[in-house]
């Protein structure tokens, strides 16, 4: 009998023993740590390259594709009138206007084009005018010289090889002196109704910040964020980023504490926090100030949006 009550006894120790060390090795937590600790260390240092992991460490493929869908879909609520911020009223006028956006703000551009395309409204007007009074208008956009270049060597590529009219395929465009796959699909998204992504530097933090992904060459970050939406989204995805990037998730000092996405920023935190403060960080139509856009669409005019001043204005 004393055998028999003994060999239960030595059974449960062995389990007993047998389950310590699997919980001792369990770390099931401790990549969120680490991911918090990578979080808390980009402050004060670019974002691109301290926030290394592709995806968050705990969190599925599954997860992130409903994690950043959902993101979308709160910012679609937020900017329901997002639109590009560029002002153009055919193809020629936005393939221009995004060609001169290079290193300077949308709104300078916007301020600078009403003249050129004024004096100069087809590509067989452009494709033969004087550099030098060109780089006088387009001065105020800075590197004045080399994006003169670029749109009249555009423009005489329009002329001569696509008889004046801006051509509908990524091949085609990014065949035209400084335009770039970035370009190419602003204006084949927004001029031709065709999908595409615009990896701006607004669109490249901020996906980092939300951890879609580790990439930092535009191409890869294109195909990596192209993954986790369809097709179909991929335009409206673009504008909203962007438009969240230039009113309230700022290169510097985001405004965390008034974003809309907070709960499902893993970057949380390295803006300002509280909700009072935050608020006065905010940008263009969210702080009550002007648009980009000289001649916005109506829907922005209805949300309270105001049109940007001409140049030279005030």
């Amino acid at each position: 009998m004393a055998k028999s009550a003994e060999a239960p006894a030595k059974r449960q120790a062995s389990v007993k023993s047998a389950a310590g060390p699997v919980k001792r090795q369990a770390p099931a937590r401790k990549p969120a740590v680490a991911a918090k600790k990578a979080t808390a260390a980009v402050k004060g240092v670019a974002p691109a390259k301290v926030v290394a992991p592709k995806t968050p460490r705990a969190e599925s493929r599954t997860a992130l594709v409903r994690r950043a869908r959902r993101i979308n879909r709160e910012l679609a609520e937020v900017y329901p009138y997002a639109h590009p911020e560029l002002d153009f009223d055919n193809p020629f006028q936005l393939v221009v206007a995004t060609v001169l956006s290079a290193q300077t703000t949308d709104l300078r551009v916007n301020q600078t084009t009403p003249a050129l395309f004024a004096k100069y409204p087809t590509p067989e007007d452009l494709a033969v005018a004087n550099p030098e009074e060109v780089e006088e208008i387009l001065r105020p956009t800075g590197f004045f010289r080399a994006k003169t270049k670029s749109v009249i060597g555009l423009s005489r590529v329009l002329a001569e090889d696509f008889g004046g009219e801006v051509p509908g395929r990524l091949e085609d465009l990014v065949k035209l002196p400084g335009v770039g796959r970035k370009t190419a699909f602003v204006v084949l998204g927004n001029a031709f109704g065709r999908p595409g992504i615009t990896v701006d530097t607004h669109f490249q933090r901020l996906v980092r910040r939300w951890q879609w992904t580790g990439e930092t060459d535009p191409d890869k970050i294109e195909a990596a964020v192209g993954a986790l939406f369809p097709k179909s989204d991929w335009t409206d995805l673009s504008h909203h980023v962007i438009w969240h990037g230039r009113r309230i998730c700022h290169a510097r000092k985001p405004a965390c504490g008034a974003c809309p996405v907070a709960p499902l920023c893993p970057a949380f935190g390295e803006g300002e926090a509280d909700p009072e403060k935050a608020k006065k960080l905010l940008k263009y139509e969210k702080g009550g100030f002007p648009g980009q856009r000289l001649n916005p669409p109506q829907a922005y005019l209805d949300a309270g949006g105001t049109p940007a001043p001409p140049l030279g204005a005030g």
